[in-house]
């Protein structure tokens, strides 16, 4: 086997981003994948003219400007600008919570002043209180109107727990505009790569070796020996064999079906508020890049407790985990010193840490400028 300066495990974002800077600087990658294709959860497939999100909607969205400068230099971006909407019960409501959000929930409602008393007014039953769980935390912010609507149902669905047991933390800041502004997110940057995700992923990879469907814990010690520095970007757990025991993710389980309309739901995402729902989200998956078609696909989501076998998407933030997190990492720390091969994780899983894509190349761009 060729020896290479740097084993990358999975191919996704933070992998590929290692392997172009390492590339520029004249160094040799292999990279493995579990799965049969590249990109990661950010795998994007045409299909009857239309980019597919195969795991889920995923919009770029950054602050950074070196990341924005960065992921650009693959790919020229659209104007994609993220408005979801909110079903509960065949009643739309406009996302983030808005001026528009706050005149369909309280007709009577029509001015700024107006919308900030009324959640100040629904919101005074936790005056003095520390909340001590998510619905106590969310009540203190928007109020219980908001909450019952637009929170409550989705929230339990998306972590499998009702909010009464859910951590203040998660929901510490939720956002407000006493504005008539449908965009959701507050950075000065955003977009869809034009031609899908996929596409950006190869030119990152243009210059390492990849090899698919090929699980690099199946025969770890062979693969270790490929590189003196492996970046794994799976689960740090998986990786000791669970050794400490295991950490929790929550797990996503997608239908997708090819409709014979042009136009199913008139948004790319629409998010199903009511726990009646078993479903969070419905994504159609042609406004994104505005793909010409005479179908349409869709992508129900639905959120499930991760279990060994199952695929991970995100880390569960519990103090539990927090404290597991920190044995794995000296664990790691441990084998390092006691290896000739220096192992480091990153990424999501390998990190245990809920990234958006720009936290991911960001996080990625300093490792590279530390190892590369």
């Amino acid at each position: 086997m060729s020896h290479y300066d740097f084993l990358l495990v999975g191919a996704g974002l933070f992998s590929s981003v290692i392997a172009e800077r390492a590339a520029e600087k004249g160094r040799t990658c292999l990279v493995l994948e579990r799965r049969p294709h590249i990109a990661g959860n950010i795998y994007t497939e045409k299909t009857n003219n239309i980019q597919v999100h195969k795991y889920g909607a995923h919009i770029f969205h950054t602050d950074l400007k070196q990341v924005w400068d960065y992921i650009n230099s693959f790919a020229e971006f659209n104007r994609y600008t993220n408005s979801p909407v909110a079903n509960y019960e065949g009643k739309i409501y406009n996302l983030p919570f808005n001026m528009n959000t706050f005149n369909r929930i309280w007709p009577d409602v029509v001015t700024p002043e107006q919308a900030e008393r009324r959640i100040r007014e629904q919101s005074s039953v936790m005056t003095g209180m520390v909340p001590a769980n998510l619905e106590e935390q969310a009540i203190s912010l928007v109020g219980k109107d908001i909450y019952e609507l637009l929170i409550k149902g989705y929230t339990e669905k998306q972590w499998g727990r009702p909010c009464t047991e859910l951590s203040p933390e998660i929901i510490k800041r939720i956002p407000v505009r006493f504005i008539y502004d449908n965009n959701y997110f507050n950075d000065r940057y955003q977009g869809i790569p034009i031609g899908g995700y996929t596409a950006v992923i190869e030119k990152m990879l243009s210059n390492a070796d990849v090899r698919l469907n090929t699980d690099f814990l199946a025969d770890k010690e062979t693969w270790l020996s490929a590189s003196d520095t492996v970046v794994y970007t799976g689960m740090i757990d998986e990786y000791f064999g669970y050794a400490l025991g295991p950490l929790e993710y929550r797990s996503l389980r997608f239908e997708t079906e090819t409709l014979q309309t042009e136009n199913f739901q008139g948004n790319a995402v629409v998010n199903y508020t009511s726990g009646k729902v078993p479903y969070t989200r419905i994504i159609e998956h042609k406004h994104f890049e505005q793909n010409e078609s005479s179908v349409t696909i869709i992508t129900k989501e639905y959120p499930a407790e991760w279990k060994k076998g199952d695929e991970p998407y995100y880390p569960v933030n519990s103090s539990r985990n927090a404290e597991l997190f920190g044995r794995y990492q000296e664990l790691a720390e441990e084998e390092n010193r006691m290896h000739t091969v220096r192992v480091i994780f990153g990424g999501r899983l390998g990190m245990y840490k809920y990234f958006d894509m720009d936290d991911t190349i960001a996080a990625a761009l300093e490792l590279a400028g530390n190892i590369v």
